[in-house]
């Protein structure tokens, strides 16, 4: 559990630390930087997104994201789990129109194309003035009032940076590249549905541990299932 106790340290200290990392994983500056061709800060992190998950998968969203933090926090609000089906593409259709804005964006620039990576922001800081305050508490709300209906209801539903996480993860794939993954021994499993029960993103790790296939687009490598795993059945592989 000492595992578990840190990187919920690690979120709140990422949320914490949110004012000043905003518009480094804007959805609107990347936009605002491409009609004027520029390649920002947000641009740049999300390509490390998209990189970096082809060796580490969605560990970001288990212990960097300062949404995963808001979110871990509003599960005291409600920790009800949410239902896994069809609304859990709503994020891909929200993440390919904005790709294609920026796309769009980028082709009509109105001038060359250029790096800054410090883009709209004061001395690289995000939030720096009183009236920045506003776009950042409308930012939380828009994570924070979903999640009131379930736990971690806008990383399900609507969260635009994960289909950078999950398409790494299937470029990696495609490639045959070793990346952090689960594995488990089915055989040690007594069906005691700790892992079900321990998981953030509400999977049913339990199934998926007989079926011999840990991998799913949701897992975020969390790891709460191997810390509450009473016969350590699951464990981290790099494979």
């Amino acid at each position: 559990m000492k595992r578990q106790n840190f990187r919920k340290l690690i979120l709140i200290i990422a949320l914490l630390l949110f004012p000043l990392t905003i518009y480094y994983i804007s959805p609107e500056l990347i936009i605002l930087g491409a009609m004027d061709g520029i390649i920002n800060g947000s641009f740049i992190v999300f390509l490390v997104m998209l990189i970096g998950s082809i060796f580490f998968g969605r560990l970001f969203c288990g212990y960097l994201c300062p949404a995963a933090g808001l979110q871990e926090c509003a599960v005291l609000v409600n920790d009800k789990s949410p239902k896994q089906g069809w609304k859990n593409y709503i994020k891909y259709v929200i993440w390919l129109v904005w790709i294609t804005i920026i796309i769009v964006c980028f082709i009509f620039r109105k001038q060359k194309l250029t790096v800054n990576f410090f883009f709209m922001t004061t001395n690289g800081i995000s939030i720096a003035n009183i009236s920045d305050y506003f776009i950042y508490y409308s930012v939380i709300l828009l994570i924070f009032i979903p999640c009131i209906f379930g736990k971690r209801i806008f990383c399900h539903y609507f969260c635009y940076m994960a289909p950078f996480m999950v398409l790494g993860s299937k470029i990696g794939n495609l490639l045959h590249i070793k990346r952090l993954r689960l594995s488990a021994d089915k055989n040690a499993c007594i069906n005691c549905h700790m892992c079900d029960k321990s998981c953030p993103m509400s999977l049913d790790v339990a199934e998926k541990v007989q079926m011999g296939k840990m991998d799913d687009n949701e897992c975020i490598l969390c790891g709460a299932c191997i810390d509450n795993c009473p016969k350590k059945v699951i464990t981290y592989k790099v494979k």
